[in-house]
């Protein structure tokens, strides 16, 4: 079995943050990076080359494919930030529909810029996704 990419590195997270190219793309990390601390309690690590996860929990698919991953993260990409806070649960439709500007993938969410949406509710939505894990996975 291949081994998995995302993993955490010691990488630190303000370092790569301060990397991040676009000034705008730049200034929204630190605003998602706090917003993410307030929601976790957490400091986060650098998952791979990309990711800033919060937490961690193990899976495994029937398959018998297993790792362990971030609970919840976020991503600085060139195009977008990319927020892994999607999981299926009661009142994430209504939140997305209230979001603002986004696209949302299978377990992403995809926005331009924060000022696209409306940041109180990207927190109801990133605070759902961190309990939905936290009842999926025990700690």
């Amino acid at each position: 079995m291949a081994e998995i990419k995302t993993k955490p590195t010691e990488i630190g997270v303000d370092a790569f943050i301060d990397a991040v190219e676009n000034p705008v793309r730049r200034e929204d990390a630190k605003t998602v990076d706090a917003m993410m601390r307030r929601v976790t309690g957490l400091e986060p690590a650098m998952w791979g080359p990309s990711i800033i996860g919060y937490g961690s929990y193990h899976y495994k698919y029937d398959s018998g494919h297993e790792g362990t991953m971030c609970r919840i993260g976020y991503s600085p990409r060139k195009a977008e930030l990319v927020l892994y806070v999607l999981n299926d649960r009661p009142g994430l439709d209504d939140q997305l529909a209230q979001l603002g500007k986004h696209k949302i993938g299978k377990s992403c969410l995809y926005i331009k810029k924060l000022a696209d949406v409306d940041e109180a509710v990207l927190e109801q939505i990133a605070n759902g996704a961190w309990d939905e894990m936290n009842r999926r996975y025990p700690g």
